[in-house]
């Protein structure tokens, strides 16, 4: 295939394998062959292998809680089967827990659109300025090294203690692995691929259009997976300061920590882990969905 070639699919519908695009069956470095047993065992070992190791931390659970503990200290760690029974199948204590889990979620996924599209925007700007980097990059490290902790007071002062507020602190907290992952895409694409829209006279936006852009997928997704779980953990850090407003799950695991309640607040915060795996399953489909295509990451 030509220079010509190459430079012409990327300024069409596909882009070059160099730039993060699609490849065409015909151009597979295996002749298009599949490799029909390598999506079964990676599901196997995606369902099992995590299905044995939560059957080994439940067994160890039940260890510390029924043979470690003295009976009046079991409320430390009650045995699972309570947690169960009293958090998720008595109907008036799911309830208890749903509403504020709503709540986070609300506070949660806000925050983490919002860091999306900040984030996004920052590293496309920094990917096409060398100066914006190395203006802006030593700023937002700083950002992800300060104790957002020591942050909440400020911006509970700034702010007050409402919804803003608590978005503020998701936003803070899930900023930094957007903004990195998303720069380290954006400039993964080679030099060769960079020379060959030069030596047709493509355009800063052709260019991170068809060439930066399709590169940078793969770890941009890697960047919002992470930043997932950190939303759910900063929309519960929000939730312990900033006490106005609808209360959210973790303002109830505050509450039953108070009352020594041990059922209901493992059964906040394993309600709490549940969503905050949804949230990062869902990011993966659907990185899946836009990359699963034409990207195979590295086999293990």
């Amino acid at each position: 295939m030509t220079s010509t070639e190459v430079v012409d699919r990327a300024a069409g519908t596909e882009s070059p394998q160099a730039g993060g695009g699609p490849v065409t069956p015909a151009r597979r470095s295996d002749g298009g062959r599949r490799h029909p047993a390598g999506p079964r065992t990676g599901t196997a070992v995606r369902v099992v292998v995590p299905a044995l190791l939560g059957l080994v931390v439940v067994g160890l659970w039940y260890l510390v809680s029924l043979v470690v503990l003295e009976p009046r200290r079991q409320f430390i760690l009650p045995p699972p089967h309570e947690v169960f029974l009293e958090a998720f199948l008595d109907g008036d204590s799911l309830l208890e827990l749903l509403g504020p889990l709503g709540t986070t979620a609300r506070v949660a996924l806000t925050g983490l659109a919002l860091a999306a599209a900040l984030g996004l925007t920052l590293a496309m700007v920094m990917s096409q300025s060398r100066w914006v980097e190395v203006a802006v990059y030593p700023y937002a490290v700083a950002l992800q090294s300060i104790p957002i902790l020591a942050l909440v007071p400020l911006i509970a002062f700034a702010l007050g203690y409402g919804f803003g507020s608590r978005l503020v602190v998701v936003v803070l907290i899930c900023l930094f692995p957007i903004i990195t992952n998303t720069l380290f895409g954006l400039q993964s694409a080679s030099e060769e691929m960079h020379d060959l829209f030069s030596l047709h006279g493509a355009g800063r936006v052709v260019r991170l259009r068809k060439l930066q852009v399709p590169a940078a997928l793969p770890a941009t997704f890697a960047g919002l997976r992470i930043s997932a779980g950190m939303a759910v953990v900063g929309s519960i850090v929000a939730d312990f300061f900033f006490r106005q407003g609808a209360p959210g799950i973790g303002l109830q695991i505050d509450v039953y920590r108070n009352n020594l309640d041990g059922e209901m607040l493992y059964g906040a915060i394993l309600l709490a882990s549940f969503f905050g795996l949804l949230v990062f399953w869902a990011f993966g489909w659907l990185a899946h969905l836009v990359t699963g295509a034409w990207y195979r990451p590295p086999r293990r």
